[in-house]
């Protein structure tokens, strides 16, 4: 019995040595559990971010404060971390290399903050990153640099931004990015190379923008693509190149909420779609006309049927009457040969008569 009771002095003062040791490089706003690697400090009322952290802590939780800036050093003794949680911050600005001590870190959340800009620093250690939120901030623009050393990413969420033009080659650094988020921002076309690069690019998320035109190659490099949503635009016409280009062995396409010209060509663009195998254009029966046109608010599939007809018999009577004003102008250029070479023919006849006679 007093070899147990012993054993058991001892083991309750490790515990309680460990315990000290952990309280002691832990921020006193932190829950730190070195136990499970998480240190949580939301909704602490920070500033900047804690200087003491357990070098253990793999997940830490900043959301929720009041910290406006990263330095480069700001995370230089949590080289173990491999998710890090900044959302709902005032972060306005990341020097370069922030994250650079950062070998490990797959999930970096910086949504809901006030970031203008991604420099090329922004990224640098990041090349085993694997997912980045990055919505609800204040982003105007993507250039071939934003993204440069985010070789692993497969999840970027941009949502919620300000972004009006996308570089020629902004993700061509992601060539393994599986879902790219762009909804909800202030893109008005989509030109050929936006997304080159990204043949395993599963998810495209474009709702919600005002987008009005589509090069036709511009989903060409997208060879995995499963989900392309384009609903709530300003489309008024598609060509049927842009979304023929497209080669994934199987695609869903969402097209509501665009403001449609309904004419016999958009019907014509979608029934060829439609009888394409790899392609499904899922709310198709929901797309309705636009507001300003004849048939405002009609479900296009209702109307499409009356518009080609009365477009066909137009066309008919149109070709009708040309057919019969050309063979009219044929039967009377007809008539008038023939009375020449009548005429021509008593004159011959009148002359011959006359040679007769003398």
């Amino acid at each position: 019995m007093k070899e147990l009771a012993l054993l058991l002095l001892v083991v309750a003062a490790a515990s309680l040595s460990s315990n000290s040791s952990s309280n002691s490089s832990c921020d006193q706003c932190c829950d730190c559990r070195g136990d499970l690697g998480v240190t949580v400090c939301s909704g602490a009322g920070l500033s900047r971010p804690p200087g003491r952290v357990p070098p253990s802590t793999e997940l830490l939780d900043l959301s929720h404060n009041a910290i406006s800036s990263l330095s480069t050093h700001a995370f230089s003794s949590s080289r173990r971390l491999r998710v890090l949680l900044l959302q709902s911050n005032r972060i306005a600005a990341v020097e370069d290399g922030s994250f650079s001590p950062l070998g490990f870190l797959q999930k970096l959340d910086l949504s809901r903050n006030r970031l203008p800009a991604l420099t090329e620093g922004f990224s640098a250690g990041l090349a085993g990153l694997r997912e980045l939120q990055l919505a609800h901030n204040r982003l105007s623009s993507l250039d071939g640099r934003s993204f440069l050393h985010l070789d692993g990413l497969q999840r970027l969420n941009l949502s919620s931004n300000r972004i009006h033009s996308l570089h020629p080659r902004a993700f061509a650094a992601m060539s393994g990015l599986r879902h790219l988020h762009l909804q909800d921002n202030r893109l008005a076309s989509l030109r050929s190379g936006a997304f080159a690069m990204l043949r395993s690019l599963e998810l495209l998320q474009l709702a919600g923008n005002r987008i009005q035109q589509m090069e036709p190659g511009v989903f060409d490099p997208l060879v995995s693509l499963a989900l392309l949503d384009l609903a709530d635009n300003r489309l008024a016409d598609v060509s049927f190149k842009t979304f023929l280009s497209i080669q994934a062995q199987r695609t869903h396409i969402l097209l509501r909420g665009n403001p449609w010209s309904c004419d016999c060509e958009l019907q014509r663009v979608f029934w060829k779609l439609r009888s394409i195998q790899r392609l499904f254009l899922d709310d198709y029966r929901n797309l309705t006309c636009n507001a300003s046109h004849a048939l405002a608010e009609q479900l296009l599939m209702d109307v499409d049927g009356e518009l080609c007809v009365a477009e066909t018999v137009t066309v008919l009577i149109i070709t009708v009457t040309v057919v019969v004003t050309v063979l009219a102008a044929m039967l009377m250029a007809e008539r008038k040969r023939r009375k020449r070479r009548k005429g021509m023919h008593w004159t011959q006849r009148e002359d011959f008569s006359e040679e007769s006679d003398f």
